[in-house]
């Protein structure tokens, strides 16, 4: 799991950085849960369901804000995403 080295304490928790912060931690939990147990679909369902609501996210601040989104995927070791 990463530690919260990233987010100061006095910022927003509803932040866009720190909830794709909180959908990393989750995503890497799941994988490795799914290497144990192969045929649990529903967890592939939620892996799959997050995935997606941090790639939003991820569009969104690289839109907004191209900095703090080349920080942030630099720091979280996450690809870049692929535009359209």
């Amino acid at each position: 799991m990463l530690k919260n080295t990233l987010i100061s304490e006095d910022e927003n928790r509803g932040s866009v950085e720190f909830q794709i912060f909180l959908f990393t931690n989750k995503i890497q939990r799941l994988t490795s849960h799914l290497e144990l147990h192969k045929k649990d679909y529903l967890s592939q369902r939620g892996l799959r369901k997050i995935l997606g609501k941090r790639q939003r996210l991820l569009a969104y601040l690289s839109k907004k804000n191209t900095v703090r989104y080349k920080e942030l995927i630099g720091q979280l070791n996450i690809r870049e995403i692929k535009t359209r």
